[in-house]
């Protein structure tokens, strides 16, 4: 197995490196699909002891290999064929220059600083600079639970992986819209313990549309609410609406009282299951 590889390539590594156990299944699920790519870019936030740069340099051979650390001694592993740039991942002016200097990046590793300030810029200023196939790969985010990070806190970072959930579903007309968004760049995102992974595919990321399959009446009676339909559905009225629709304004008016009406229906309902929110 790849997690087997992985963690036979960080036990050699010849530097220090540390990982959780976990990680190493993770990254069989998220990097094995890239392990025979030949033009490859990856790029891993937090050298220090430069371990795991030489866990991605024996796991990707044909891969250009970029560190990014603050500490100016990591630019001695670039001896060993890896690029190092020194730089502050929290600094939108250091990705700036970063991306204008670097193009067709395919993964970003984020194992760096992990403070909400530092994965949150790391995010919105990568993203949209990664190639449609690619990663941002977001480690510890356990960190946005922690006291001594500032944690919790309405602005961690996992709130905002959160937010970024809502975001990528405001792809559907009409439910939202965020002053800043990344959902014509993220198409999904996978959450594990302790990581989470940004995929990126900008041609996913149209506004969705409802199709058919074919021209045909549907003939089936919706019965979402079923037992309940009778209280929503009174055949009478059902005369009365059919008539109605006759007329433009009144049938706005009817349609919005019904809606209201299941609306009604539906937040009564949905509060039932508030102890599965505790």
């Amino acid at each position: 197995m790849m997690s087997n590889i992985i963690k036979k390539y960080f036990e050699e590594s010849k530097y220090f490196s540390m990982k959780l156990e976990k990680y190493f299944h993770v990254y069989e699920l998220i990097l094995s699909k890239y392990k025979l790519r030949k033009d490859l870019t990856v790029v891993e936030i937090g050298v220090k002891d430069g371990g795991s740069l030489f866990i991605w340099q024996k796991l990707f051979p044909h891969a250009k290999i970029i560190g990014i650390d603050l500490n100016i001694e990591c630019k001695k592993f670039e001896k060993d064929g890896f690029i190092i740039e020194i730089g502050d991942q929290s600094s939108r002016e250091f990705w700036k220059d970063f991306f204008y200097k670097h193009q067709n990046v395919d993964i970003v590793i984020d194992d760096g600083g992990h403070t909400n300030t530092q994965q949150i810029n790391t995010a919105i200023s990568c993203i949209p600079f990664i190639k449609d196939g690619g990663i941002l790969v977001t480690e510890d985010v356990m960190c946005s639970y922690f006291f001594n990070f500032g944690n919790p806190s309405k602005y961690s970072f996992i709130n905002f992986c959160k937010k970024t959930i809502d975001d990528i579903n405001f792809k559907f007309p009409g439910i939202g819209k965020f002053k800043f968004s990344l959902n014509n760049y993220v198409h999904s995102i996978e959450f594990f313990e302790s990581i989470v992974v940004f995929k990126v595919d900008r041609k996913q990321c149209a506004f969705n549309k409802i199709i058919t399959n074919n021209k045909k009446k549907n003939n089936h009676e919706d019965l979402r609410y079923g037992y309940k339909k009778k209280m929503l559905k009174n055949p009478k009225i059902e005369i009365i609406k059919n008539f109605l629709k006759k007329f433009q304004i009144l049938n706005k008016i009817n349609h919005f009282f019904y809606i209201t009406k299941i609306r009604r229906f539906n937040i009564v309902n949905s509060s039932k299951m508030k102890k599965y929110f505790k």
